[in-house]
């Protein structure tokens, strides 16, 4: 039986229900269209589920007890993996002292330090929850420091879901983003044509990775042009790591380029799951940070921060990204193999820790979703439009029933070629 034959099984007048669905029934009634942001499901196919039950390691368990191997990490948070003992034992040992406390905990500190002796440009860190809190605090920061309002931010990028970036713009006003300018990435000459002396900052991502494209590496010129430009205008460099950050390089994304920004955002991996963010930034924007007022309820909250000190620990001891990488370059070998014996063209883009495959002449990304159903139909879970992560929880075992279920999708393509 398939999970979507599963899901709902009609016999005689009998229907026959999954827990995802009643799930999904009863999240219309009392959340608006069931589910929102990206972890709505409702366009994905039919096989995803939308609920989840657990995890362990590399692998999660949807609702209805369907285990599959996890390529998403929860969409980037999870870097050592659902459910690591070590940073588990950390965020429940500050738990039990406090978390949400009358004020912060010497976790903070502790934290702060350990963040500025690994990342070669900051002086500094503040923390908060999310990857928006982080992106739009460091545009606040480079507009008190430098007085003016324009920021710089490639054609396609996703810096988060605050109405001055966010992709869909219902909700939002014309003025919300009036100061957000385009550029085209890898392109100085396209950042040149849109400079003015109202420039605040230039917001990039460690490499291009659009949802539903193509992934691009930066050029190396290009990233060093950016921090020229922002020397001679007097802009604030921002680094957007919160995808990237700790899964490319141990300190930040663009450390083994010697480029360094001004300022740059995390979450994600940060804390291995747990509800964290931090901006970083060196002693010249010490001064504008200290000018505004920011803040949350949550962001001082201990026992995340907790886990990310051990995050970190773990991180640094176990050469995470070099296992990472290794199981990357294994998984992509192992399916440029398949698709090359079963006459299939694809292109794998990105990173070998955060690899991203398409179909040659899929615009609709139909042969993708095909491609992903019969992953997950098979026990592997991936996004067709999305790039993937790796996890370092990733052993040999799960490496081998993730290609058994590419091979097997390559396998049940209808359109391999268009």
């Amino acid at each position: 039986m398939t999970l979507h034959e599963s899901r709902e099984k009609a016999s005689g007048d009998n229907v026959i229900r999954s827990r995802d669905a009643e799930l999904r029934q009863r999240a219309r009634q009392v959340i608006p269209g069931g589910m929102y942001g990206h972890l709505n499901m409702s366009a994905m196919p039919a096989e995803y589920p939308q609920f989840f039950e657990s995890a362990r390691g590399a692998r999660v368990t949807d609702v209805d007890g369907r285990e599959f191997v996890d390529l998403m990490c929860s969409w980037g948070p999870v870097i050592l993996g659902h459910h690591h003992p070590e940073v588990d034992e950390a965020f429940n040992r500050q738990m039990a002292l406090g978390d949400c406390l009358n004020g912060p905990s010497p976790r903070m500190v502790e934290l702060a330090e350990r963040l500025v002796g690994v990342v070669s440009h900051a002086d500094w860190a503040m923390f908060q929850k999310n990857g928006t809190d982080a992106t739009t605090l460091c545009v606040t920061i480079a507009r008190a420091a430098t007085g003016r309002r324009k920021v710089l931010v490639a054609k396609g990028a996703y810096h988060g879901a605050a109405p001055w970036c966010t992709p869909v713009e219902s909700g939002t006003t014309p003025e919300d983003r009036a100061n957000l300018v385009r550029y085209t990435y890898n392109d100085l000459e396209s950042v040149r044509a849109v400079l003015s002396d109202d420039v605040a900052a230039i917001m990039v991502s460690p490499f291009r990775h659009d949802a539903g494209y193509d992934q691009e590496f930066v050029d190396p010129e290009f990233a060093r042009g950016l921090r020229m430009i922002c020397d001679e205008i007097g802009a604030a460099l921002i680094l957007d790591d919160v995808r990237c950050g700790f899964r490319l390089h141990f300190g930040g994304s663009w450390d083994p380029l010697g480029v360094e920004p001004d300022l740059s955002a995390w979450s994600k991996a940060i804390a291995n799951g747990y509800p964290l963010a931090a901006v970083l930034g060196n002693d010249k924007y010490r001064a504008a940070v200290q000018s505004i007022f920011t803040t949350g309820s949550f962001w001082f909250a201990s026992a995340s921060m907790a886990a990310s000190l051990a995050t970190l620990d773990v991180l640094e001891r176990d050469d995470a990204v070099g296992h990472m990488t290794r199981m990357g370059d294994a998984l992509r070998a192992g399916i440029q193999e398949q698709a090359e014996r079963r006459g299939v063209e694809i292109v794998q883009t990105g990173p070998s820790q955060m690899p991203f495959l398409s179909f040659v002449g899929d615009v609709d990304w139909s042969i993708a979703s095909q491609f992903a159903a019969a992953a997950l139909r098979h026990g592997l879970y991936l996004h067709p439009r999305h790039n993937w992560f790796i996890s370092a929880a990733l052993t040999d075992a799960d490496l081998d029933r993730a290609l058994s279920a590419t091979d097997a999708a390559f396998g049940e393509l209808r359109s391999p070629r268009l």
